[in-house]
């Protein structure tokens, strides 16, 4: 890693006399933030009131672990921190922030500093009324994409700090951005397994506000609100099977059996018919043996962009020899949009995993939640 960009904030003083720094050693760590379900990131904080964040797992395989030290303003001038430490050094609290995913976006709104979010890549898939109102009147900029950021529009707007998302450690555009001594911290969340390991990302954000026991908070909501849904589910009667998935190609593409998304199944109670599969990420199948397998399974959930069952039938006439299929009982997050068509499903259920579950609970035992209305999945057209 380049650390040419590392660098010590200042305050100017109308003295003319400089503060006394006192130097601080990473290793005088107070109290560590509770972590719970995710791998990819640890919080600890100083005697000082530094914030120490390690992002463990910012893409998938990385062997590099990046650490940011978060300082508040009005300390930055009396301090020393070795900058050779630290991937970053960042003052709090921020007040202009760049973010680069839409599963940010959510974590901002619910801490109440959607307001200090100044740019963005890909403005047209943000589904947030509340962001999107901003990006109408111009408060948010757009940024190009994500694969090649415009980093000369971001070193104009000028951010505090960029919450980066990558796939390796090659992105061109963080490089120059860190070059001009914009700080860029990489966000993991993406690279979660669990549903809620991946909520509790909502606590790597907090520090940069200063907000850790208002995310403290608004976690444990969604972690009660998970485990009593999770509960419910078990009272169910039966325990239907699921397929899921669609083709792409010749290739029909669907969740490994320790996946993010099959998790929520398993969590609804039913079954979904590749869990014995050990793969967490997503599995490459034919479209024979998923014939093979699930033909005759009770449900189909995420059958890719496809809306309704035209489209479907349409792209492939194998699809009809489904019973989901014959039966309508296919459930897709595609027809769940925000005003520019970007799908709220990518965007806010990371954030809310107990709203996808419960979705799914209506689905497969719509007698358990009689009055729910879903948030994400709906039935296809």
């Amino acid at each position: 890693m380049n650390k040419k960009f590392l660098f010590l904030l200042f305050i100017s003083f109308w003295s003319c006399k400089q503060p006394k720094k006192t130097p601080i050693s990473p290793s005088a760590l107070s109290q560590s933030t509770k972590i719970d379900y995710a791998q990819g990131f640890t919080i600890e904080s100083t005697s000082s009131d530094i914030t120490i964040i390690k992002v463990s797992s910012p893409w998938p395989g990385s062997e590099a672990t990046f650490t940011y030290a978060l300082v508040p303003k009005e300390k930055l001038a009396s301090i020393t921190l070795d900058k050779d430490a630290y991937n970053a050094i960042i003052g709090i609290p921020v007040e202009k922030m760049v973010v680069t995913s839409t599963t940010h976006i959510p974590a901002l709104e619910a801490l109440g500093e959607a307001d200090k979010l100044i740019g963005f890549p890909d403005t047209e898939y943000v589904s947030s009324p509340q962001t999107r109102k901003r990006i109408n009147e111009g408060m948010v900029k757009d940024l190009g994409n994500n694969e090649a950021l415009n980093s000369e529009m971001v070193i104009a707007i000028n951010p505090e700090v960029v919450v980066g998302f990558s796939i390796n450690n090659k992105n061109k555009a963080y490089e120059t951005i860190q070059r001009s001594n914009i700080p860029v911290v990489y966000n993991g969340d993406w690279t979660e397994e669990t549903p809620l390991g991946k909520a509790e990302w909502i606590k790597f954000f907090a520090p940069f506000f200063q907000k850790e026991k208002k995310a403290d908070s608004i976690f444990h909501a969604i972690e009660d609100s998970y485990n009593s849904a999770k509960i419910l589910a078990k009272k169910a009667k039966t325990r239907p099977t699921v397929l899921s998935g669609a083709l792409y190609k010749d290739i029909w593409y669907l969740p490994g059996g320790k996946s993010w998304a099959s998790r929520f199944i398993e969590d609804a109670n039913a079954d979904y018919l590749w869990n014995n599969n050990a793969s967490n990420g997503s599995l490459s199948l034919s479209l024979e043996s998923v014939i093979e397998r699930a033909k005759d399974a009770d449900f189909w959930v995420s059958p890719s962009q496809f809306g309704d069952y035209s489209e479907l039938k349409e792209a492939n006439r194998h699809y009809a020899q489904f019973a989901a299929f014959r039966n309508n009982k296919v459930y897709t997050y595609a027809n769940s949009k925000g005003e520019t068509g970007g799908l709220l499903y990518f965007e806010l259920a990371p954030n809310r995993p107990d709203l996808v579950l419960k979705d799914l609970i209506y689905i497969f035992h719509p007698e358990l939640l009689p009055h729910y209305t879903p948030t994400f999945f709906k039935p296809l057209d």
